[in-house]
């Protein structure tokens, strides 16, 4: 087990006190804010911890009826794909709804990197259908999708006007998700990232109201993920545990679950590529996507995630995958200032530590993140994905505005974020 780390709440110069996350969730920033340092030994110990009641295991998909009934459901709202729909999951779980006396109504039409218009039309068959709880059954696409005809149901107006912190403002349905791959943590998450097809970019909407009630995580579900999405979504929750650890808004309890979800992460991912229907590396899987989750919902992310939305946004870009090429060129940026940090993820990902400078650790871990990457297909550049040298502009200029930005270990201007975005290519 990881090594809990005392007195690593605020280091290394952050500039983000403990009230950084405000009675009703994290506040919206602009940029570096001053410490108050008036009660700083009291801040230091101060955190904050948002999580969903969790059932783990497997066969634990046989609880949804239960769980779903038990927040006061009657006809939930059951929000999938058609991928979920074909490897026969949406069947087991509406005959468990229906075996605990509910009556789901379930909507399909959900794509990779959720859409505005999407979410808007589910929000309208919602209302038609009469539905009350919302499940959201699938990868984080489905989950931000569900997320999003939440809020709509509770707060109105169109999906895009709630981009940002707390914006969501009065109560949402009750949520239950159910996730089907190992990597994207939405179903414990305060997050919620959809594309603004007009503009072309993906929006962030934090909210503490975004955390589902519960989550049913059934390590099954990760059998018949396609090996292209079992990649992406690994390498995404590498980066969540990587990104939660820096975080300038991280604390003791966020890492623990960052070191360890990266022990599991390293450990297993290559393993359920080369035999995906073995039990042990998807219940290591599950449990590293559900604590990197946990993780970075409460710390927040750092600028791969800033850079990778971005580029998701342009061109509908696999997340996972734009994540696993761009963050070992984020470590080392990060590195170059804050070098220490790196040290425990590295020795989390089994990388020797003792005696060796912690700029050579910081460069070993992002080779480390490369080499996996490699392993599990994922490819070396940006130009792969369809990202050209006239698009690097934008792409900054977006980044700068990403709520994740803010919680990045070092300070980035839009030079910073065009000379990673070029060194990606």
């Amino acid at each position: 087990m990881p090594l809990l780390l005392e007195g690593t709440a605020m280091t290394d110069g952050d500039w983000f006190g403990a009230d950084w996350c405000g009675a009703d969730g994290p506040r919206e920033l602009l940029g570096p804010q001053p410490v108050d340092t008036t009660h700083a030994a009291e801040r230091a110990h101060l955190a904050k911890f948002h999580a969903p009641e969790i059932v783990f295991g497997p066969g634990s998909l046989a609880e949804l009826g239960h769980c779903t009934l038990r927040v006061g459901a009657r006809r939930p709202f059951l929000v999938t794909d058609p991928g979920l729909i074909e490897a026969g999951w949406v069947d087991e779980a509406v005959g468990h709804l229906r075996q605990a006396g509910l009556y789901p109504v379930v909507w399909h039409d959900v794509t990779p990197n959720p859409k505005d218009h999407e979410i808007e039309a589910a929000f309208e068959r919602y209302v038609d259908s009469g539905s009350d709880v919302i499940i959201g059954l699938g990868g984080g696409s489905c989950i931000d999708a569900a997320k999003g005809v939440a809020i709509l149901s509770g707060n109105g107006g169109r999906i895009l006007g709630y981009e940002g912190v707390d914006k969501v403002v009065h109560p949402i349905p009750p949520t239950v998700m159910v996730p089907s791959t190992s990597g994207t943590g939405a179903d414990v998450s305060q997050f919620a990232v959809i594309t603004d097809t007009a503009a072309r970019i993906k929006i962030t909407i934090i909210s503490r109201t975004l955390v589902p009630e519960i989550s049913v995580i059934d390590p099954r579900l990760l059998t018949t993920m396609p090996e292209e999405l079992n990649a992406a979504t690994g390498l995404d929750a590498l980066t969540h545990a990587i990104e939660a650890f820096v975080s300038r808004a991280h604390n003791p309890l966020t890492d623990n679950h960052a070191l360890h979800a990266v022990e599991l992460i390293t450990g297993h991912l290559l393993r359920t590529q080369l035999r995906p229907k073995e039990t042990n590396p998807r219940l290591a899987m599950a449990q590293g996507s559900l604590e990197a989750g946990m993780a970075f919902t409460n710390a927040i992310l750092g600028a791969t995630h800033a850079m990778s939305h971005q580029v998701g946004g342009l061109l509908d870009a696999p997340h996972g995958v734009v994540n696993g090429v761009l963050l070992p060129h984020v470590i080392r940026f990060n590195a170059a200032t804050s070098p220490r940090r790196f040290v425990p993820l590295a020795a989390a990902a089994g990388i020797r530590t003792d005696a060796v400078p912690p700029e050579e650790v910081a460069l070993e871990l992002a080779e480390r993140v490369r080499d996996l990457a490699d392993a599990v297909g994922v490819p070396r550049g940006l130009t792969a994905l369809g990202v050209t040298e006239d698009d690097v502009p934008r792409l900054a200029r977006n980044t700068l505005k990403d709520a994740c930005l803010a919680t990045n270990p070092r300070n980035a201007d839009a030079r910073d974020i065009e000379t990673l975005f070029r060194a990606a290519l």
